[in-house]
């Protein structure tokens, strides 16, 4: 089975299209979104539409559990607080039932799925950094063979051995060595932060045993002036020209 995996979207229709496209190209046999499909960005709808319409699994990130009144946000810094607010302003009732009920994780034989780190989903911890990576091996029995997160908006993956070893695997394109559990950060659709402005997206090839990063071009000039013209911090489009 081939799975596409798309996180944090964050309400950039113009990034989900093309990565879509893409998606379509390489015909996976089934699409998982990670979550954050909203927040930041000035889409709201089109977005959740669109994910609604095209992935089979999609979990809940910490701006979906924001928005949909699952989670307190009152420790988000003010920019962030205002683009929740405006975004559970906008959102049509029909997308923000669906918000409230999604799950936190999602798992298919030895393949997890979670926003956030594997263990605890619902606390939406980080996992982009190897001493990050390390606190896992304490659950190294309970990991899947591998798990796929979203949440930093980074593109990083880290292999977990039974004798303890962890280490980051350094590739846009790998395959899984047995005996080794691995944590993979798919990046971001809508807001990529490791200074390349594209949209990212996963395809892991369960039968060969791969993961594949993809990264797509699209029109920011477009999404950056819809946040701008909208009544949202002007950073948050100006982020997308630079990928931080």
């Amino acid at each position: 089975m081939r799975i596409a995996i798309l996180s944090d979207i964050h309400s950039n229709l113009e990034a989900l299209t093309e990565a879509l496209a893409v998606v379509d190209r390489e015909r996976p046999d089934l699409v998982v979104c990670l979550g954050d499909v909203v927040g930041y960005g000035a889409s709201v709808n089109e977005c959740c539409a669109l994910v609604r319409q095209r992935a089979a699994v999609t979990l809940l990130g910490n701006h979906d559990a924001a928005v949909s009144g699952r989670m307190d946000y009152s420790f988000y810094y003010d920019a962030a607080r205002h683009a929740l607010d405006w975004t559970a302003s906008r959102i049509e009732g029909e997308h923000l039932e669906w918000l409230r009920g999604l799950p936190f994780t999602h798992r298919q034989g030895e393949i997890s799925f979670s926003h956030g780190s594997p263990i605890l989903p619902e606390a939406y911890e980080y996992v982009f950094a190897l001493e990050q990576a390390r606190e896992l091996l304490p659950h190294l029995a309970e990991l899947a063979e591998v798990s796929f997160v979203g949440h930093s908006h980074l593109c990083k993956a880290f292999a977990l051995g039974p004798s303890g070893e962890v280490v980051e695997v350094v590739s846009t394109r790998f395959g899984l060595r047995q005996g080794y559990k691995y944590v993979i950060s798919v990046g971001s659709v809508g807001q990529p932060r490791d200074c390349d402005n594209r949209a990212c997206f996963v395809i892991y090839d369960d039968r060969r045993r791969e993961v594949t990063y993809h990264r797509v071009p699209y029109d920011i000039e477009t999404a950056a002036q819809k946040i701008f013209d909208a009544d949202l911090a002007l950073n948050f489009g100006k982020r997308l020209f630079l990928g931080v």
